[in-house]
Protein backbone atom coordinates (compact mmCIF):
# COMPACT_ATOMS: atom_id res chain seq x y z
CA UNK A 1 0.00 0.00 0.00
CA UNK A 2 1.11 3.35 -0.72
CA UNK A 3 2.41 6.23 1.75
CA UNK A 4 -0.12 8.44 1.56
CA UNK A 5 -0.04 10.17 5.25
CA UNK A 6 2.16 11.15 7.45
CA UNK A 7 0.79 7.98 10.36
CA UNK A 8 1.59 5.52 7.26
CA UNK A 9 5.07 5.98 8.02
CA UNK A 10 4.60 4.27 11.45
CA UNK A 11 2.62 1.34 9.92
CA UNK A 12 4.12 -1.93 8.56
CA UNK A 13 1.43 -2.50 6.08
CA UNK A 14 2.22 1.12 4.10
CA UNK A 15 6.15 1.22 5.17
CA UNK A 16 8.21 -1.88 5.68
CA UNK A 17 11.49 -0.41 5.45
CA UNK A 18 12.43 3.14 6.67
CA UNK A 19 14.79 5.13 6.62
CA UNK A 20 15.16 7.75 9.92
CA UNK A 21 17.76 10.29 9.23
CA UNK A 22 19.06 12.35 12.08
CA UNK A 23 21.11 16.14 11.83
CA UNK A 24 24.17 16.91 14.19
CA UNK A 25 22.54 19.52 15.84
CA UNK A 26 19.54 17.32 17.46
CA UNK A 27 21.97 14.49 18.23
CA UNK A 28 24.66 16.76 19.79
CA UNK A 29 24.44 19.65 22.24
CA UNK A 30 26.27 23.37 21.42
CA UNK A 31 28.93 21.95 23.62
CA UNK A 32 29.82 18.85 21.61
CA UNK A 33 28.00 16.48 24.28
CA UNK A 34 25.16 14.25 22.80
CA UNK A 35 21.52 14.86 24.01
CA UNK A 36 21.12 11.56 26.10
CA UNK A 37 17.54 12.22 27.07
CA UNK A 38 16.37 13.28 23.07
CA UNK A 39 18.24 10.12 21.90
CA UNK A 40 16.56 7.65 24.79
CA UNK A 41 13.34 8.85 23.30
CA UNK A 42 14.15 8.54 19.86
CA UNK A 43 15.98 4.83 20.46
CA UNK A 44 12.39 3.81 22.08
CA UNK A 45 10.60 5.09 19.12
CA UNK A 46 12.97 2.88 17.04
CA UNK A 47 12.38 -0.24 18.82
CA UNK A 48 8.83 0.51 18.63
CA UNK A 49 8.55 0.40 15.19
CA UNK A 50 10.88 -2.52 14.65
CA UNK A 51 8.16 -4.36 17.03
CA UNK A 52 5.72 -3.13 14.91
CA UNK A 53 7.06 -4.86 11.66
CA UNK A 54 9.39 -2.32 10.34
CA UNK A 55 12.78 -2.63 9.22
CA UNK A 56 14.78 0.77 10.31
CA UNK A 57 18.22 1.89 9.04
CA UNK A 58 19.80 5.22 10.56
CA UNK A 59 22.01 7.87 9.35
CA UNK A 60 23.09 9.36 11.69
CA UNK A 61 25.10 12.71 11.33
CA UNK A 62 27.28 13.71 14.45
CA UNK A 63 31.08 12.64 14.23
CA UNK A 64 32.44 15.21 13.88
CA UNK A 65 30.28 17.15 16.20
CA UNK A 66 31.34 14.50 19.11
CA UNK A 67 34.97 14.49 17.67
CA UNK A 68 35.56 18.24 17.91
CA UNK A 69 34.78 18.75 21.69
CA UNK A 70 37.08 15.79 22.34
CA UNK A 71 39.93 17.22 20.47
CA UNK A 72 38.75 21.08 21.60
CA UNK A 73 38.52 22.00 17.67
CA UNK A 74 37.64 25.15 17.22
CA UNK A 75 34.36 25.87 14.79
CA UNK A 76 33.07 23.06 15.80
CA UNK A 77 35.67 20.96 14.15
CA UNK A 78 35.07 22.57 10.39
CA UNK A 79 37.82 25.25 10.61
CA UNK A 80 39.88 23.22 7.94
CA UNK A 81 39.70 20.24 5.99
CA UNK A 82 42.40 18.36 8.33
CA UNK A 83 40.65 19.05 11.56
CA UNK A 84 37.19 17.96 10.04
CA UNK A 85 38.81 14.42 9.19
CA UNK A 86 40.71 14.29 12.30
CA UNK A 87 37.36 15.22 14.68
CA UNK A 88 35.22 12.69 12.59
CA UNK A 89 37.84 10.18 13.30
CA UNK A 90 37.65 10.61 16.52
CA UNK A 91 33.54 11.12 16.57
CA UNK A 92 32.71 7.93 14.80
CA UNK A 93 33.75 5.55 17.44
CA UNK A 94 32.06 7.91 19.95
CA UNK A 95 29.10 7.83 17.84
CA UNK A 96 29.17 3.99 16.88
CA UNK A 97 29.27 3.44 20.66
CA UNK A 98 26.53 5.59 21.43
CA UNK A 99 24.14 4.16 19.31
CA UNK A 100 25.26 0.91 19.66
CA UNK A 101 25.08 1.11 23.28
CA UNK A 102 21.10 2.82 23.07
CA UNK A 103 20.04 0.28 20.90
CA UNK A 104 21.51 -2.97 23.01
CA UNK A 105 19.52 -1.34 26.05
CA UNK A 106 16.25 -2.49 24.22
CA UNK A 107 17.57 -5.64 22.80
CA UNK A 108 18.17 -4.54 19.37
CA UNK A 109 21.35 -5.48 17.84
CA UNK A 110 23.20 -1.95 15.85
CA UNK A 111 26.47 -1.98 13.10
CA UNK A 112 27.94 0.08 11.56
CA UNK A 113 28.59 1.50 7.86
CA UNK A 114 30.76 4.03 6.71
CA UNK A 115 30.19 5.13 3.40
CA UNK A 116 31.23 8.46 1.35
CA UNK A 117 28.71 9.13 -1.67
CA UNK A 118 31.00 7.54 -4.59
CA UNK A 119 30.54 4.22 -2.88
CA UNK A 120 26.94 4.46 -4.31
CA UNK A 121 27.93 5.55 -6.88
CA UNK A 122 30.23 2.58 -8.10
CA UNK A 123 28.48 -0.32 -9.44
CA UNK A 124 30.43 -2.71 -7.68
CA UNK A 125 30.63 -0.81 -4.06
CA UNK A 126 26.96 0.12 -4.70
CA UNK A 127 26.36 -3.89 -5.20
CA UNK A 128 28.36 -4.75 -1.77
CA UNK A 129 26.69 -1.84 -0.22
CA UNK A 130 23.17 -3.12 -1.10
CA UNK A 131 23.98 -6.78 -0.11
CA UNK A 132 25.25 -5.35 3.09
CA UNK A 133 22.14 -3.60 3.92
CA UNK A 134 19.78 -6.35 2.83
CA UNK A 135 21.64 -9.01 4.95
CA UNK A 136 22.05 -6.55 7.87
CA UNK A 137 18.38 -6.35 8.08
CA UNK A 138 17.39 -9.48 7.30
CA UNK A 139 19.29 -10.37 10.36
CA UNK A 140 17.20 -7.94 12.76
CA UNK A 141 19.79 -5.21 13.14
CA UNK A 142 19.57 -1.55 12.80
CA UNK A 143 22.21 -0.35 10.42
CA UNK A 144 23.88 3.01 11.53
CA UNK A 145 25.28 4.56 8.52
CA UNK A 146 27.36 7.88 8.20
CA UNK A 147 29.58 9.29 5.66
CA UNK A 148 32.82 8.47 6.68
CA UNK A 149 34.09 11.78 7.15
CA UNK A 150 37.92 10.64 7.96
CA UNK A 151 38.69 10.22 4.52
CA UNK A 152 36.34 11.78 2.39
CA UNK A 153 37.75 15.42 0.79
CA UNK A 154 34.75 17.21 -1.26
CA UNK A 155 32.14 15.31 0.34
CA UNK A 156 33.09 17.32 3.96
CA UNK A 157 33.11 20.59 2.19
CA UNK A 158 29.34 20.00 0.19
CA UNK A 159 28.44 16.44 1.34
CA UNK A 160 25.24 16.16 3.54
CA UNK A 161 23.46 13.47 5.09
CA UNK A 162 20.23 14.32 3.63
CA UNK A 163 21.45 12.89 0.07
CA UNK A 164 23.17 10.34 1.70
CA UNK A 165 20.13 8.86 2.94
CA UNK A 166 18.25 9.31 -0.18
CA UNK A 167 21.04 7.06 -1.98
CA UNK A 168 21.31 4.56 1.19
CA UNK A 169 17.56 4.40 0.42
CA UNK A 170 18.31 3.57 -2.95
CA UNK A 171 20.01 1.10 -2.27
CA UNK A 172 18.37 -1.11 0.38
CA UNK A 173 15.16 -0.40 -1.50
CA UNK A 174 13.37 1.54 1.32
CA UNK A 175 9.80 2.59 1.49
CA UNK A 176 10.72 5.82 2.56
CA UNK A 177 13.21 7.92 4.20
CA UNK A 178 12.37 10.13 7.09
CA UNK A 179 14.55 13.77 7.62
CA UNK A 180 14.12 14.80 11.05
CA UNK A 181 14.92 18.71 10.80
CA UNK A 182 14.61 21.77 12.99
CA UNK A 183 11.54 23.04 11.41
CA UNK A 184 8.47 21.38 10.52
CA UNK A 185 8.70 20.68 6.95
CA UNK A 186 8.97 22.90 4.09
CA UNK A 187 7.23 26.02 4.17
CA UNK A 188 6.85 28.52 1.03
CA UNK A 189 8.96 31.63 2.74
CA UNK A 190 10.97 31.68 4.98
CA UNK A 191 9.67 29.52 8.15
CA UNK A 192 10.25 33.03 11.16
CA UNK A 193 8.07 34.76 8.82
CA UNK A 194 4.31 34.58 10.29
CA UNK A 195 2.76 34.61 6.95
CA UNK A 196 4.88 31.67 5.73
CA UNK A 197 2.83 28.42 5.60
CA UNK A 198 3.40 24.50 5.79
CA UNK A 199 3.39 22.87 2.47
CA UNK A 200 2.17 19.83 3.65
CA UNK A 201 2.09 17.54 -0.06
CA UNK A 202 4.88 17.97 -3.10
CA UNK A 203 4.34 16.13 -6.25
CA UNK A 204 7.40 16.54 -7.67
CA UNK A 205 10.23 19.18 -6.86
CA UNK A 206 9.97 21.42 -9.66
CA UNK A 207 12.36 25.06 -9.73
CA UNK A 208 9.64 26.88 -7.84
CA UNK A 209 9.70 24.66 -4.75
CA UNK A 210 13.58 24.82 -5.16
CA UNK A 211 13.47 28.80 -5.20
CA UNK A 212 11.63 28.32 -1.81
CA UNK A 213 14.07 26.58 0.04
CA UNK A 214 17.33 28.14 2.05
CA UNK A 215 20.70 27.16 1.32
CA UNK A 216 21.85 27.36 5.25
CA UNK A 217 21.52 24.96 7.97
CA UNK A 218 20.50 27.36 10.84
CA UNK A 219 22.85 25.49 13.55
CA UNK A 220 25.82 26.31 11.94
CA UNK A 221 26.87 22.95 13.26
CA UNK A 222 25.86 20.40 10.12
CA UNK A 223 26.38 20.59 6.33
CA UNK A 224 22.66 20.67 5.17
CA UNK A 225 19.66 22.71 4.97
CA UNK A 226 16.39 22.91 3.42
CA UNK A 227 18.03 23.29 -0.33
CA UNK A 228 19.74 19.70 0.48
CA UNK A 229 16.64 17.82 1.62
CA UNK A 230 15.09 18.82 -1.30
CA UNK A 231 17.85 17.50 -3.17
CA UNK A 232 17.57 14.70 -1.24
CA UNK A 233 13.46 14.37 -2.16
CA UNK A 234 14.15 14.57 -5.96
CA UNK A 235 16.59 11.48 -5.40
CA UNK A 236 14.01 9.90 -3.63
CA UNK A 237 11.23 10.58 -6.07
CA UNK A 238 12.65 9.60 -8.96
CA UNK A 239 13.75 5.68 -7.14
CA UNK A 240 9.63 5.01 -6.26
CA UNK A 241 10.53 6.15 -2.54
CA UNK A 242 8.49 8.85 -0.56
CA UNK A 243 10.95 11.18 1.62
CA UNK A 244 9.48 13.55 5.19
CA UNK A 245 10.68 16.28 6.57
CA UNK A 246 9.46 16.40 10.17
CA UNK A 247 10.57 18.59 13.14
CA UNK A 248 12.62 16.52 15.37
CA UNK A 249 13.36 19.05 17.68
CA UNK A 250 11.19 17.94 20.63
CA UNK A 251 11.11 14.31 22.46
CA UNK A 252 9.86 11.39 20.59
CA UNK A 253 9.55 13.63 17.57
CA UNK A 254 7.83 10.57 15.22
CA UNK A 255 5.52 10.13 17.50
CA UNK A 256 4.11 13.57 17.89
CA UNK A 257 4.34 14.61 13.97
CA UNK A 258 2.14 11.42 13.33
CA UNK A 259 -0.12 12.25 16.29
CA UNK A 260 -0.52 15.90 14.72
CA UNK A 261 -0.07 14.83 11.35
CA UNK A 262 2.30 17.61 11.36
CA UNK A 263 5.14 17.64 8.34
CA UNK A 264 5.64 17.61 4.32
CA UNK A 265 5.74 14.46 2.33
CA UNK A 266 7.31 14.42 -1.09
CA UNK A 267 5.80 11.97 -3.34
CA UNK A 268 7.54 9.30 -5.70
CA UNK A 269 7.15 10.11 -9.52
CA UNK A 270 7.34 7.42 -11.03
CA UNK A 271 6.37 3.76 -10.53
CA UNK A 272 9.52 2.65 -11.24
CA UNK A 273 12.93 2.98 -8.96
CA UNK A 274 15.50 5.40 -10.38
CA UNK A 275 17.51 1.88 -9.92
CA UNK A 276 15.33 -0.37 -12.58
CA UNK A 277 14.84 3.17 -15.02
CA UNK A 278 18.78 2.92 -15.10
CA UNK A 279 19.06 -0.86 -15.77
CA UNK A 280 16.23 -0.89 -17.86
CA UNK A 281 18.47 1.02 -21.05
CA UNK A 282 20.29 3.82 -20.71
CA UNK A 283 24.03 2.12 -19.73
CA UNK A 284 24.82 -0.41 -23.07
CA UNK A 285 25.20 -3.93 -22.00
CA UNK A 286 28.77 -5.16 -21.71
CA UNK A 287 27.85 -9.02 -22.17
CA UNK A 288 25.00 -11.43 -22.99
CA UNK A 289 23.65 -13.97 -20.18
CA UNK A 290 21.02 -16.42 -21.99
CA UNK A 291 19.24 -18.62 -19.76
CA UNK A 292 16.92 -22.47 -20.45
CA UNK A 293 13.37 -22.14 -20.94
CA UNK A 294 12.94 -23.07 -17.51
CA UNK A 295 15.02 -20.46 -16.16
CA UNK A 296 13.48 -18.08 -18.33
CA UNK A 297 9.75 -19.14 -16.93
CA UNK A 298 11.31 -18.14 -13.55
CA UNK A 299 12.43 -14.93 -14.23
CA UNK A 300 9.03 -14.08 -15.91
CA UNK A 301 7.78 -14.76 -12.67
CA UNK A 302 10.19 -12.36 -10.72
CA UNK A 303 12.73 -15.21 -9.78
CA UNK A 304 16.64 -14.46 -9.42
CA UNK A 305 19.12 -15.71 -12.31
CA UNK A 306 20.37 -18.67 -11.21
CA UNK A 307 23.62 -20.45 -12.28
CA UNK A 308 21.76 -23.84 -12.86
CA UNK A 309 19.83 -22.04 -15.86
CA UNK A 310 22.77 -20.56 -17.55
CA UNK A 311 23.75 -22.33 -20.69
CA UNK A 312 25.44 -19.17 -22.58
CA UNK A 313 27.92 -16.09 -21.54
CA UNK A 314 28.81 -13.46 -23.57
CA UNK A 315 31.69 -11.08 -23.54
CA UNK A 316 33.94 -9.78 -20.72
CA UNK A 317 32.66 -8.02 -17.66
CA UNK A 318 33.55 -8.04 -14.64
CA UNK A 319 31.18 -8.07 -11.34
CA UNK A 320 28.79 -5.74 -11.29
CA UNK A 321 28.51 -4.53 -14.58
CA UNK A 322 25.45 -4.75 -16.91
CA UNK A 323 25.00 -7.58 -18.25
CA UNK A 324 21.30 -8.64 -20.88
CA UNK A 325 19.38 -11.38 -20.70
CA UNK A 326 18.55 -13.68 -23.70
CA UNK A 327 15.89 -16.77 -23.58
CA UNK A 328 16.56 -20.09 -25.01
CA UNK A 329 15.57 -19.05 -28.45
CA UNK A 330 18.01 -15.24 -28.09
CA UNK A 331 14.88 -13.10 -27.44
CA UNK A 332 15.82 -10.31 -25.08
CA UNK A 333 14.21 -10.59 -21.68
CA UNK A 334 15.99 -8.27 -19.50
CA UNK A 335 19.40 -6.74 -17.84
CA UNK A 336 20.82 -6.30 -15.30
CA UNK A 337 23.77 -6.02 -12.82
CA UNK A 338 25.67 -9.15 -12.63
CA UNK A 339 27.25 -10.57 -9.26
CA UNK A 340 30.02 -12.70 -11.19
CA UNK A 341 32.87 -11.83 -13.50
CA UNK A 342 32.35 -13.27 -17.17
CA UNK A 343 34.91 -15.74 -16.45
CA UNK A 344 33.12 -17.21 -13.22
CA UNK A 345 29.71 -17.54 -15.02
CA UNK A 346 31.28 -19.44 -17.58
CA UNK A 347 32.98 -21.73 -14.79
CA UNK A 348 29.31 -21.96 -12.71
CA UNK A 349 27.24 -22.59 -16.22
CA UNK A 350 24.71 -24.68 -15.54
CA UNK A 351 25.91 -26.06 -11.94
CA UNK A 352 23.70 -26.17 -8.71
CA UNK A 353 24.76 -24.59 -5.74
CA UNK A 354 26.62 -27.41 -4.54
CA UNK A 355 28.85 -27.99 -7.07
CA UNK A 356 29.52 -23.83 -7.54
CA UNK A 357 32.66 -23.74 -4.59
CA UNK A 358 34.72 -26.38 -6.01
CA UNK A 359 34.71 -23.66 -9.63
CA UNK A 360 35.03 -20.36 -7.89
CA UNK A 361 37.03 -21.52 -4.76
CA UNK A 362 34.73 -19.63 -2.57
CA UNK A 363 31.55 -19.87 -1.20
CA UNK A 364 28.78 -19.01 -4.07
CA UNK A 365 26.55 -15.99 -4.13
CA UNK A 366 22.93 -15.98 -4.03
CA UNK A 367 22.69 -15.63 -7.55
CA UNK A 368 24.11 -14.58 -10.40
CA UNK A 369 21.50 -11.39 -11.21
CA UNK A 370 19.55 -11.12 -8.28
CA UNK A 371 16.25 -9.86 -8.87
CA UNK A 372 16.83 -6.82 -6.92
CA UNK A 373 19.06 -5.92 -9.43
CA UNK A 374 17.63 -6.79 -12.58
CA UNK A 375 14.71 -5.29 -14.85
CA UNK A 376 12.61 -6.87 -17.46
CA UNK A 377 12.36 -5.48 -20.63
Amino acid sequence: MAIEHIHHLTEADHCQTLVLKIGSALLVDGDGHPRKDWLDALVREIAGLRAGGQKVIVVSSGAIALGAARLDLPKGGRASLADAQAAASVGQIALAGLWSGLLEEHGVQAAQMLVTLDDLEDRRRYLNASSTLSRLLDAGVVPVVNENDSVATEEIRFGDNDRLAARVGQAAGVDAVLLLSDVDGLYDGDPKDSGAKLIERVEGVTPEIIAMASDNSSSGMGSGGMLAKLQAARIAERAGITLAILNGTGNAPIARAVKEGRGTLFMPRRSDTARKAWLGGRIAPEGVLTVDAGCAEALGNGASLLAPGLIEVEGAFDRGALVSIHGPKGERMGQGLVEYSADECRAILGLREGDQAAKLGYTPRAAVVHRDHMVQL
